[in-house]
């Protein structure tokens, strides 16, 4: 794909899922942590703090930025499992992914919290069952959405952001 800020495409909206592409879809989540890890590996501080694009985050930033959204993504699931609909709280992941921690802390903090956090968050996908995924929760800016849709955003999410960091290491031929 041509646009640095999508190497993968746009996520396109799904709000229901068949059970093979549910069961597919939970695989890439559940191989997101090691995806990120090889994607990273080998690269020194300042190939870590290159923007992956024009007035992109650093790479630095984009492995913090994982594991924060799939922190709130892992809490919606929890609230969509126990509540009728509940409302989430959004977040502003561009000013997140501006405070000292997405700067500071070493990427590994990150990696070691992206795999813990799929630990659980996978484990729980996998037990539901098909009528779960019908569950609801509320955004504020776009409405009821399903938890098949928090399935296929993520799974576009970790696909999407692990390209962002090998598109720049293709282009700027780091090995």
């Amino acid at each position: 794909m041509s646009d640095p800020r999508y190497p993968i495409g746009p996520f396109q909206r799904r709000d229901y899922l068949e059970a093979g592409e549910r069961r597919e879809m939970i695989d890439l989540i559940a191989a997101a942590p090691q995806k990120m890890r090889a994607s990273v590996r080998g690269l020194d501080p300042k190939q870590l703090d290159t923007p992956y694009r024009d007035g992109g985050w650093m790479l630095r930033q984009v492995v913090h930025h994982v594991p924060d959204s799939h922190l709130n993504a892992y809490i919606r699931l929890k609230l969509a499992l126990t509540e009728h609909e509940p409302a989430i709280k959004p977040y502003d992941e561009a000013a997140w992914a501006e405070l000292p921690d997405s700067k500071l802390v070493p990427i590994e903090t990150s990696l070691a919290l992206l795999e813990n956090v799929h630990e659980r968050f996978v484990v729980l996908l996998r037990s539901m069952n098909g009528s779960d995924f019908a569950r609801k929760f509320t955004h504020p800016d776009h409405g009821l959405m399903t938890l098949d849709w928090l399935v296929a955003m993520y799974s576009w999410h970790s696909r999407h952001h692990v390209a962002h960091i090998t598109s720049l290491r293709e282009r700027m031929k780091w090995s």
